[in-house]
């Protein structure tokens, strides 16, 4: 299976839009060659952090098989699920500290629908039913850190992690 984006290559430079310091659109996203047995797919976006672990910025589950892509800041052909910002959407990157190396992944599912997933339970019941998986990573670093009235939903003044 292969996962890519019309706005970025993998492990290359995601542009400002898609983040918090810009619109922070979501981005395109297609992918290509799903195994056999594939009736569902689910999606997350993430940045492992060395102090707290995977900070999940987007969770999406229950997209049809039938959809193999996503337009830039396009309708989300899925259920989304709040993720550790506490929202119900795409959060992009936000973490100051250098270049940061974010991840998508596409999960191709052995179930057509999946019900009762939250951000506490997404890992483990897609992890039960992932048949594979691809993954496309993109890097951002932030050039400053927002002033107190210019802050996403996913930081700080401070720029800390919200959980």
């Amino acid at each position: 299976m292969i996962l890519e984006s019309n706005n970025f290559k993998n492990n290359e430079i995601m542009d400002k839009k898609f983040t918090c310091d810009g619109e922070d659109f979501s981005p395109h996203l297609r992918w290509e060659n799903p195994p056999d047995g594939t009736k569902s797919y689910a999606i997350s976006f993430s940045r492992r952090d060395p102090e707290v672990g995977e900070i999940y910025h987007w969770y999406v589950y229950n997209i049809p098989l039938d959809v193999n892509e996503i337009q830039q800041d396009g309708i989300i052909p899925g259920i989304e699920v709040q993720n550790d910002f506490y929202t119900l959407n795409y959060e992009g990157p936000n973490a100051a500290g250098g270049m940061q190396k974010y991840v998508f992944r596409i999960y191709a599912l052995d179930v057509e629908k999946l019900e009762g997933l939250n951000n506490q339970n997404f890992r483990r019941i897609i992890n039960q039913h992932i048949i594979e998986y691809a993954e496309l990573f993109g890097l951002y670093e932030r050039k400053s850190i927002p002033k107190s009235s210019d802050t996403c939903s996913g930081c700080s003044t401070s720029n800390q992690f919200l959980i």
